[in-house]
C-alpha cells in the first residue's frame, strides 16, 4: 500500500498522530494495517510497530488488564476511531411505499377508467339532447342530476387512494417491525472484553478500538483485531473471502482477525483495531450502499498498483441495472419452497385472478354487444357524430363495470391477511420466548412433523452438577468427603480441573441470598469447578498461580476430539499435560490409573472393560454424563512434536471419572406428550453416551416402554446408512429414520445427514417438515438445512443464531410447542380469511356478471363493489387474522406440505353460503320492488338518481357478509361459531365498526355510493336476511362432507411433479415464494454483497490460475454474468488498489477487493 503515514518511522508516526487524539496510530494507519494478510501483516506489525505489544502501547491499552473503562477515554476513542455500529440502509419513505402500492395493475386500470369517466362527465357535446341518440339522456330530468356524473369517477379515485394508503401503511409498519426486530437481535448480542482486569460482557455496539476482547469457539467476531494470545484458533472466513477452508490463526503466521468471521475452534484474546464502518465488513457494507448514490458513481474504476485496471462493476451502472432487471424478470422455478403457505397462496391468487380476468372480459364484451345490437340493430338508429361522446360514455361505463368485476374477483386482501397474521403472531410469539428472525418460519412450524432436539439445555436444565465420582478404586455414590481422598490425588484433581478448562468458565456467588451459585461459561466445566469447591478446595488460587499466558499448549475442545488437553512447562524443562473428556474416549487412551494409595498402576483393556461395566454404565443408566480426568508427564530431555496430536494425547494416566447430572426440565415431559398428540415425532440427537441418552429420553417420554424404537450411536447409524464407498444411501436411511428416536454420540455431520435424509425422504404419503434445535457452532449446517431452525438464546453461539430462523430466548423445549401452536394458528387464520373472502368474491362476481348481462348495469355499482371488496377485505383480514390460538390446535395432525389451503369442508361452506346469498340477491333484484312496494331500479338510464331498490340489494349483500364473517371463524365444521369470540377484541371491533360504517354509507352516502336512505322496516328486513346466514351455516354443517364427492380442493402446494425435469437445478437450493413476491430491501442488499464477492473470487482465480472457485460456485447464477466484467489480471504481486489520497470510496473498494484478491490462505501467488 502506498500509504504515507504507514511508511513513516514509528517515531514520526507518533508525532504525526498527536493531533489524532494522542494515540500512536491514526485511523488510516490501522485501516491500512488491517488490509494486509498473513506473513505481510506479521512483517508490517514487526517492522513498523515493533510487535503487537507496541501497538497496544500506542493505543494506550494493556494486553492483560484491558482498557480502564473510563467514560471520557471511551468517548474519545469513539470520536477518533468511530463506533462499532454499521448504519442501516435508509428505510423506504412512506411516499416511496405509496408509489409502489400504486404499481398494482388492477388499480392502474381502475384509475384510467375513472379518469376517462371523469373527463367524459364534464364534456357536454352540442346536440347531446337529440332524441336520435336513443334513451341515452332520457331520465336525466333535472339538470343538477346530469351534473353529478363526475361523482362516480371521483368516488372510484377516492377509494383507490384509500386502498393505496392502507397498503402503504401496512408495508411501512411491516418494515418498521422488521427493523425493530433486527435492532432487538443486535442489542441482545453481547461480547466478552477485559476492562480494568475484569472480564465483562458488553453489547457489541460498545466495543471500542483498544479493547481487549476474549474470543472463543462459536463467536461471530464483532470487529477487526490482532491476535494477542491464541490456543489452536481456527476461523471460518468464508463470509468475507468465499474460501470454505478454515484458516489457522497464530501470532507468528497470521494474527489478523476480521469482523463478521466465525471462530470454529479454539480460543484467544485480540486487540480491537477497527470497528464499525472501518472494519472489513463495514467497508463492504459501505460499498454496498448504506451510503448509496454518490459512492457508486466513483467506484467505476479502481487502479491497481501495476496500473492494470480491475473493474468493479458498480451496483447501479447501466449493465448492473439491466442484469437486475433480468434477474427480476426471470421468476425462478420453485426449487424447494421455503414457505409452504406463500407458495400455495401465490398459486391460488393467480388462479383466481385469471378466472376474474376472463369473467370481466366476457362481461364487457356482452354489455357492448348488447348495447350495439340493441341501439343500432333492433332500433335501427344511425350513428350520429354528435352522439359519439354519449356512446363513448356508455362504453366507459361498461368498461368500469368490467374492471369492477375484476377488482372484486382478485382477492387483494390475501397478501394483507398473510402479513397481518404473521406480523401479529411474531409480536405475540415474543411473549412466548420465540424471537422470530424469518417471518415464514412461524407458519412453516405449524406444518412440522418432526423435531430433532438437542438434549443439553433444551430438554434438560443445563445446570450441571457432579453427583458421583470414582477415585482410587472406590465408586462414591455422592460427593466424597475431602478427608477420604489422599492429598496428592486431591491436588491433581484441583490442578487438572482449574488449569485444563477455559478460564472464562467460573462459578460466581448467587445473585440472591440462599440461591444457587451462578455458573458462567461452559456448563460442564462449571460442574467440575463446582466439584472442586465441594471438595473444599479453591480453583481460583491455582489459576492465579498459572495465568493463561503460562499455558504452553492447549488442544481446545471441539466436536471431533470430544476432549480438551492443556500442557504446562515445569521449571526443570519437563512437561505435564492434563486431559479431560468423554470417559469412553479418554479411557481408551489411558494405560495407567491411580490406585487407592495414589500410585500409578497398569490399566489393561480388561480392566477398562470391567470399569465400563461396573462404573460407567451404572452412572449412564441413571442419566449421568461421565467425564474422565487424566494426565501425562513428558521428560525434559526431548521436546515432543506437539502437532502430532494422536501421539501426544495417548499413554495417559487416569485420575478420576465423575458422573454429572443435568436434570430434565420439569415441564418437558408434558410438552413432548403434546407434540406426540399433535402428530409430531420428537427425536433426541445428542453427543452424550447412549446409556445417558436413553435414560434421559425415557424420563422425557421420547421413549415409551413397550414400543420398538431405535436408539443408535453415531457410528452404528453411519454403518447402517452408508454404502461401501461411504456415501449416504437414501434407501438405507429410509429404513432407519422412521423408527429412530435417539441418536447418541453423534457428530454435527450426523445431525445434518439425519435432517437432510428425513427432508429428502419419499417414504410416507407426505414430505416431512423438520424442525431442529441447536446451540453450537457445529449445528449451523443442520439448522440451515432444516425447515425451521431453532437456536438457543442463552447457551447458543452467534453462529448458531445466525443460521437459525427462530431464537428461543429461554432455551426451553416448551417454547417450541408454543411455536407449533402459533404456526398452526397462522395457517388456520388464513384459511378462515380465504373462506370468507372467496364467498364474497364468488357472489359479487356472479351478481355483477349476470346483472350486467340481463339488466345492462351491474346491480352493485363500482364504488359499492370497492367498499365491499377493499374495506371489508382489509378489515376482515384484520379480524380473522388476529384470532388467538387455542390448545385445541394441538389435537390434530399437521397438515403437511401438499394439503390444499381450501379443504373440502371449506369448499362446502363457500359454495353453500354462495347459494344462499345468490338466491336472496336475485330474488331481491327481480322481485324486490313488488315485495317492498317500491320503484324498480332496473334499466335506469345513465346518470339517474340512486334507487331504493338497488340500495336494498347492496345493503342486504353487506349484511350477509357481516354475519358470514362470524361463520368464517370456524373452518373444520364446528357448530359453535361464537366460541371464544370475546377473546378477540379486534374481531368484535371490526364487525361493529363495519356495521356502523354501512349505516352511514346507506343513509348519507347518496350519489357517490349510489345509495338512497332506507326506512326502519327495510333495515330490519336487511338485518333479518343477514342473520339468516348464521342459521343457514348450521344447516350446511349438518351436511356430511364425505357425501359431497364432487367438491374439489384448491390451493395445493407445488409438488415436484409440477416442475418440468429440465427446470430442476442440480443443487436443490432453497428459494422462497415470499422472496419472489417481496424481493425488496434486504434481498437486493445481499445480492450486491454476493456480486462483489463473486467478482473477487473470479479475479483471484484468474490470478492464481488455480481452481479456487469453491466460494464462487455457491453463487453459480451470478458468476456467469460476471465473467466478462473482470479484466485479466496478471500482476506478480497481489492486487492492491490505489493510494488513499484518491476518493475515500476507492480505498474502501480497495479494502473490499484486496484481501480476497491477494493470498487468502497464506500460500504464495505465482
Amino acid at each position: 500500500m502506498t500509504n504515507n503515514a504507514a511508511d513513516h518511522h514509528p517515531g514520526n508516526s507518533v508525532a504525526e498522530g498527536s493531533h489524532e487524539g494522542d494515540f500512536g496510530c491514526s485511523l488510516v494507519d490501522l485501516r491500512t494495517l488491517m488490509e494486509l494478510r498473513s506473513s505481510e501483516a506479521v512483517a508490517r506489525i514487526n517492522d513498523t510497530y515493533g510487535g503487537v505489544q507496541n501497538i497496544c502501547k500506542r493505543l494506550k491499552t494493556s494486553p492483560v488488564e484491558g482498557l480502564s473503562g473510563n467514560p471520557a477515554d471511551l468517548e474519545k476513542r469513539r470520536q477518533v476511531f468511530g463506533q462499532n455500529f454499521i448504519p442501516p440502509k435508509k428505510a423506504k419513505t412512506f411516499l416511496q411505499l405509496v408509489w409502489e402500492a400504486l404499481q398494482d395493475v388492477t388499480l392502474i386500470i381502475l384509475e384510467i377508467a375513472a379518469i376517462i369517466s371523469l373527463g367524459l362527465s364534464f364534456y357536454h357535446p352540442p346536440g347531446g339532447d337529440n332524441e336520435l341518440c336513443g334513451q341515452a339522456v332520457a331520465g336525466a330530468e333535472d339538470e343538477g342530476e346530469a351534473q353529478a356524473g363526475w361523482i362516480e369517477g371521483a368516488a372510484i379515485l377516492f377509494s383507490v387512494i384509500i386502498v393505496v394508503l392502507v397498503t402503504a401503511f401496512n408495508d411501512w409498519s411491516k418494515e418498521k417491525q422488521f427493523r425493530g426486530l433486527q435492532s432487538r437481535i443486535e442489542q441482545e448480542q453481547k461480547f466478552t472484553v477485559i476492562r480494568k482486569g475484569q472480564v465483562i460482557q458488553i453489547p457489541v455496539a460498545e466495543i471500542v478500538v483498544g479493547d481487549i476482547a476474549q474470543i472463543k469457539y462459536g463467536d461471530l467476531l464483532p470487529s477487526d483485531g490482532i491476535l494477542i494470545q491464541g490456543n489452536d484458533l481456527k476461523i471460518d472466513e468464508s463470509s468475507l473471502t468465499g474460501e470454505s477452508d478454515h484458516v489457522k490463526k497464530s501470532l507468528d503466521k497470521d494474527p489478523m482477525l476480521l469482523s463478521g468471521t466465525h471462530v470454529m475452534e479454539g480460543s484467544g484474546r485480540m486487540l480491537v483495531t477497527a470497528v464499525g464502518i472501518n472494519s472489513q465488513t463495514g467497508i463492504i457494507f459501505t460499498l454496498l450502499g448504506a451510503g448509496e448514490g454518490e459512492e457508486e458513481k466513483k467506484v467505476k474504476k479502481a487502479k491497481t498498483q501495476d496500473g492494470v485496471a480491475l473493474e468493479i462493476q458498480p451496483l447501479k451502472s447501466q449493465e448492473g441495472v439491466e442484469n437486475e432487471e433480468k434477474e427480476k424478470k426471470k421468476v425462478k422455478v420453485p426449487k424447494k419452497e421455503k414457505s409452504v403457505l406463500q407458495g400455495k397462496l401465490t398459486r391460488l391468487a393467480v388462479q383466481i385472478g385469471k378466472a376474474g380476468l376472463i369473467m370481466s372480459a366476457i362481461t364487457v364484451v356482452i354489455l357492448v354487444l348488447y348495447f350495439v345490437i340493441d341501439t343500432f340493430g333492433v332500433q335501427q338508429r344511425p350513428w350520429l357524430a354528435e352522439c359519439t361522446p354519449i356512446y363513448i360514455q356508455y362504453f366507459v361505463k361498461f368498461f368500469i363495470i368490467g374492471v369492477t368485476v375484476l377488482v372484486v374477483a382478485v382477492p387483494e386482501g390475501l397478501p394483507l391477511a398473510v402479513t397481518i397474521s404473521l406480523a401479529y403472531s411474531v409480536k405475540k410469539m415474543m411473549k412466548d420466548n420465540n424471537l422470530v428472525r424469518h417471518l415464514d418460519a412461524c407458519e412453516t412450524m405449524g406444518n412440522a412433523t418432526a423435531i430433532c432436539s438437542d438434549k443439553t439445555g433444551t430438554l434438560t436444565m443445563n445446570r450441571m452438577t457432579v453427583v458421583q465420582a470414582y477415585v482410587g478404586d472406590t465408586h462414591y455414590r455422592q460427593i466424597p468427603d475431602p478427608e477420604a481422598i489422599l492429598s496428592k490425588v486431591l491436588d491433581l484433581i484441583v490442578h487438572s480441573v482449574a488449569i485444563n478448562s477455559a478460564y472464562t468458565s467460573k462459578i460466581l456467588p448467587p445473585e440472591k441470598e440462599g440461591g444457587l451459585p451462578r455458573q458462567v461459561g461452559n456448563k460442564t466445566e462449571c460442574s467440575l469447578l463446582g466439584f472442586v469447591l465441594d471438595l473444599k478446595q479453591d480453583y481460583q488460587a491455582v489459576r492465579n498461580e498459572v495465568p493463561e499466558e503460562k499455558l504452553y499448549k492447549v488442544y481446545t475442545f471441539n466436536s471431533v476430539r470430544k476432549s480438551m488437553s492443556t500442557v504446562l512447562k515445569n521449571p526443570d524443562g519437563s512437561f505435564r499435560m492434563y486431559s479431560k473428556g468423554a470417559s469412553e474416549i479418554i479411557l481408551r487412551k489411558c494405560t495407567k490409573i491411580l490406585d487407592k494409595n495414589g500410585d500409578l498402576r497398569v490399566f489393561k483393556v480388561k480392566d477398562r472393560d470391567e470399569m465400563v461395566k461396573k462404573v460407567i454404565e451404572p452412572m449412564a443408566c441413571q442419566g449421568l454424563r461421565t467425564i474422565c480426568l487424566a494426565f501425562r508427564d513428558f521428560p525434559a530431555d526431548a521436546e515432543p512434536d506437539w502437532d502430532s496430536e494422536n501421539e501426544i494425547v495417548s499413554d495417559l494416566a487416569c485420575i478420576t471419572v465423575v458422573g454429572i447430572e443435568d436434570p430434565v426440565r420439569p415441564e418437558v415431559p408434558e410438552a413432548i406428550l403434546k407434540c406426540q398428540r399433535a402428530g409430531i415425532t420428537v427425536r433426541m440427537v445428542t453427543g452424550d453416551n447412549i446409556n445417558t441418552a436413553r435414560a434421559i429420553a425415557t424420563k422425557c417420554g421420547i421413549l415409551l416402554p413397550g414400543e420398538d424404537f431405535l436408539c443408535l450411536e453415531g457410528k452404528e447409524f453411519n454403518r447402517l446408512i452408508r454404502n461401501e464407498k461411504g456415501e449416504v444411501e437414501q434407501e438405507q436411511l429410509d429404513k432407519v429414520w422412521p423408527k429412530l428416536r435417539v441418536l447418541a454420540r453423534s457428530s454435527p455431520t450426523d445431525k445434518h445427514t439425519l435432517v437432510k435424509g428425513i427432508i429428502d425422504s419419499t417414504v410416507g404419503e407426505r414430505r416431512q417438515v423438520v424442525a431442529v434445535t441447536g446451540d453450537g457452532t457445529n449445528d449451523g449446517p443442520a439448522l440451515k438445512k432444516a425447515d425451521v431452525g431453532f437456536a438457543m438464546g442463552i447457551a447458543g453461539t452467534d453462529v448458531a443464531k445466525e443460521a437459525s430462523d427462530i431464537i428461543l430466548t429461554d432455551d426451553n423445549f416448551t417454547s417450541i410447542v408454543k411455536a407449533v401452536m402459533w404456526g398452526r394458528n397462522v395457517y388456520d387464520s388464513i384459511s378462515k380469511f380465504l373462506q370468507f373472502q372467496l364467498t364474497v368474491n364468488v357472489v359479487a362476481v356472479i351478481v355483477a356478471f349476470t346483472g350486467a348481462c340481463i339488466t345492462q348495469d351491474s346491480p352493485l355499482k363500482a364504488v359499492q363493489m370497492l367498499w365491499v371488496n377493499l374495506i371489508m377485505d382489509t378489515f376482515a383480514s384484520l379480524a380473522l387474522a388476529t384470532e388467538p390460538p387455542s390448545e385445541s390446535l394441538l389435537l390434530r395432525r399437521p397438515y403437511g406440505r401438499n394439503k390444499p389451503l381450501i379443504s373440502r369442508t371449506m369448499m362446502k361452506n363457500i359454495l353453500g353460503h354462495a347459494v344462499y346469498q345468490l338466491t336472496i340477491i336475485f330474488t331481491l333484484l327481480f322481485a324486490g320492488e313488488k315485495f317492498f312496494d317500491i320503484d324498480s331500479g332496473r334499466n335506469a338510464p345513465l346518470h339517474s338518481p340512486p334507487s331504493e331498490h338497488y340500495t336494498i340489494v347492496f345493503n342486504t349483500f353487506v349484511m350477509m357478509q357481516l354475519f358470514n364473517e362470524i361463520n368464517a371463524r370456524k373452518i373444520h365444521g364446528e357448530r359453535n361459531v361464537f366460541d371464544a369470540i370475546f377473546r378477540n377484541p379486534i374481531f368484535c371491533t371490526v364487525v361493529l365498526g363495519t356495521f356502523a360504517a354501512q349505516i352511514l354509507i346507506v343513509e348519507f352516502g347518496g350519489k357517490p355510493f349510489s345509495c338512497s336512505g332506507l326506512t326502519l322496516s327495510q333495515w330490519l328486513w336487511c338485518i333479518f336476511i343477514g342473520v339468516g346466514e348464521l342459521l343457514w351455516g348450521q344447516l350446511i354443517c349438518s351436511v356430511p362432507t364425505s357425501q359431497l364427492k364432487f367438491l374439489k380442493e384448491a390451493g395445493h402446494g407445488t409438488t415436484k411433479e409440477d416442475i418440468p425435469e429440465e427446470d430442476l437445478p442440480e443443487d436443490m437450493d432453497e428459494i422462497d415464494h415470499a422472496e419472489m413476491e417481496l424481493r425488496r430491501g434486504q434481498i437486493l442488499w445481499f445480492r450486491g454483497l454476493n456480486r462483489i464477492q463473486t467478482q473477487m473470487d473470479v479475479v483471484y482465480t484468474f490470478q492464481t490460475g488455480a481452481s479456487s472457485l469453491q466460494g464462487a460456485l455457491r453463487r453459480q447464477p451470478s458468476i456467469v454474468s460476471q465473467h466478462h466484467d473482470v479484466k485479466h489480471v496478471s500482476s506478480p504481486t497481489h492486487v492492491a488498489l490505489s493510494s488513499v489520497n484518491s476518493t475515500p470510496t476507492t480505498s474502501a473498494a480497495a479494502a473490499a477487493a484486496s484481501p480476497p484478491a491477494g493470498n487468502q490462505s497464506g500460500e504464495c501467488v505465482p
